[in-house]
């Protein structure tokens, strides 16, 4: 194991160093570079289009959008959880319940549910409806959880919506045993912005679980479950079985479940909940799913069945076996909305549905920042997301060399990530993003020289070092190499290396 040695920046006002002590005290979900930094070697020709917002131009709006942050940041976090939903019930009661005033699809699974979100989205929106997409944790901005017609509520959208609710969040709170937290609060804000649009459809993103999930106050038309494995298991269990259970809860009566492949334990959980409140049940390699796939310039291309029929040249612009499968699940979920598959059975129009994935964007997941070397991001941060990472990277890129940069949470299954990885890693540098939940570098290196070998374990605990100490590993050989970066292991890690390597 080594650890590079660097001339540290004697300026106090070095933004890593800002960044470390102004998020170590805040919500992790808020943990985002808000600062510059020093200019890195590593900048080189970011992608144009980003669906990301920055920070706003004007001071003043920064300013009240930071007051906001830390109010919000001043709640429980995300990782603190009451298992019930009468704070959100209760706050949602004086609002005039919001959440009735459009019909949803609700969305939970272990992996894979930002990006179905989005895939619904777009193809919703590619059938001129109006659509609310409420989805966690962000990648860079606050902002981005709450998003309107496929982008994200500007700045002062969204300072005017926490301000029309936050007298109310003072009366529940006095009412309650518990203040409301940070995402009961965001919850409240996406139901109340949708409403007000309004939309004609929400697409809402579970925080975590189902049953008791703030989020769970919806009847959604259509459940989705994404592919369930073990994350969180302090919280929802320690089998896809108990998983499921916690996650069926959101199957409400007589709505339409579209169910991702799953482990046998964990569908067989969610058929008997559907079959307890009279739902219909879509299922991936029975009544739809993936044809045949091939990789593209850029992508993929697929042949998809859906619920009412084939839907041949879809060209996907994201990597990975696992995005073709999010892609049926949303196609299918789509389908459903819209009656097919039960009120009647035919196709959508093709036309439609290949331009409306061919839009689609998922920034953090398996994202290429920059080229020569190539860097890619990718938020896996569990084992199974791990694996589907490794596949995608090994497949869509055929790097002759790979170097890894994980920055994890302390929380998480730290040797499985790693040990999903190693096959693919030639060499890994260890790290840490700003977040107060990051796992200590030296903790994440010692589980590191177990799975990899000393030799192949580089420290630096910054990351914008580490990144650094990665793409002159990946330089070592040369220009047409062939190597590649990939940067992963938290949502925050990879939002803030993001941002380091010049996207926004």
């Amino acid at each position: 194991m080594s650890e590079r040695p660097r001339n540290d920046d004697p300026d106090p006002t070095d933004a890593f160093d800002e960044l470390v002590e102004a998020e170590t005290d805040r919500d992790p979900d808020l943990a985002v570079i808000e600062a510059g930094s020093r200019t890195l070697r590593a900048q080189a020709g970011p992608p144009q289009g980003d669906p990301i917002p920055t920070r706003p131009a004007d001071p003043e709006v920064d300013r009240a959008l930071r007051a906001v942050e830390e109010e919000l940041a001043g709640r429980w976090g995300e990782t603190k959880l009451d298992p019930s939903v009468k704070r959100i019930v209760a706050l949602l009661d004086v609002l005039g319940s919001p959440q009735r005033a459009y019909p949803s699809i609700h969305i939970t699974g272990t992996n894979g549910k930002t990006s179905t979100a989005r895939m619904i989205e777009a193809l919703l929106g590619a059938f001129d409806l109006r659509t609310g997409r409420y989805t966690s944790p962000h990648v860079q901005s606050i902002t981005e959880r709450i998003s309107l017609d496929g982008s994200p509520v500007s700045a002062e959208r969204f300072i005017e919506t926490y301000r029309d609710i936050a007298p109310y969040l003072e009366m529940i709170d006095a009412q309650q045993e518990y203040r409301l937290s940070f995402f009961e609060v965001l919850t409240a804000m996406a139901f109340a912005a949708f409403a007000d649009a309004p939309v004609d459809v929400a697409v809402v993103e579970v925080g975590m679980g189902g049953t008791w999930d703030a989020t769970n106050v919806i009847d959604g038309d259509v459940a989705v479950v994404t592919p369930i494995s073990l994350d969180h298991t302090d919280r929802l269990g320690e089998t896809p079985e108990e998983i499921a259970g916690e996650k069926s809860g959101i199957i409400k009566k007589d709505a339409t479940v579209v169910l991702a492949q799953q482990p046998v334990d964990a569908a067989s959980v969610m058929l008997k909940r559907a079959v307890e409140v009279d739902a219909t049940v879509a299922r991936e390699g029975m009544e739809f799913g993936v044809l045949s796939r091939e990789v593209a310039v850029g992508g993929q291309m697929l042949t998809l069945r859906g619920l009412g029929g084939e839907y041949p040249e879809i060209f996907l612009p994201l990597y990975g076996a696992h995005q073709a499968h999010n892609a049926a699940v949303a196609l299918a979920a789509v389908e459903a909305f819209f009656g097919v598959g039960s009120d009647h059975a035919r196709t959508l129009d093709i036309d439609t549905i290949r331009s409306a994935f061919a839009a689609v964007a998922s920034p953090g997941r398996m994202e290429v920042v920059r080229r020569s070397p190539t860097v890619v991001l990718d938020a896996a941060h569990n084992p199974a997301g791990a694996r589907a990472a490794a596949e995608a990277v090994t497949e869509a890129f055929g790097f002759s060399r790979l170097v890894g940069v994980v920055g994890t949470s302390d929380d998480k299954d730290v040797r499985g990530l790693l040990e999903a990885f190693e096959p693919i890693f030639a060499e890994i540098v260890v790290t840490r993003n700003s977040s107060h939940r990051a796992m200590d570098p030296d903790e994440l290196a010692a589980v590191a020289v177990e799975v990899f070998g000393a030799e192949r374990v580089q420290v630096e605990p910054r990351l914008d070092d580490a990144l650094e100490a990665a793409i002159t590993l990946a330089e070592e050989e040369g220009e047409f190499s062939g190597a590649g970066v990939l940067v992963t292991g938290s949502v925050i890690t990879v939002g803030e290396a993001r941002l380091l390597l010049g996207r926004n």
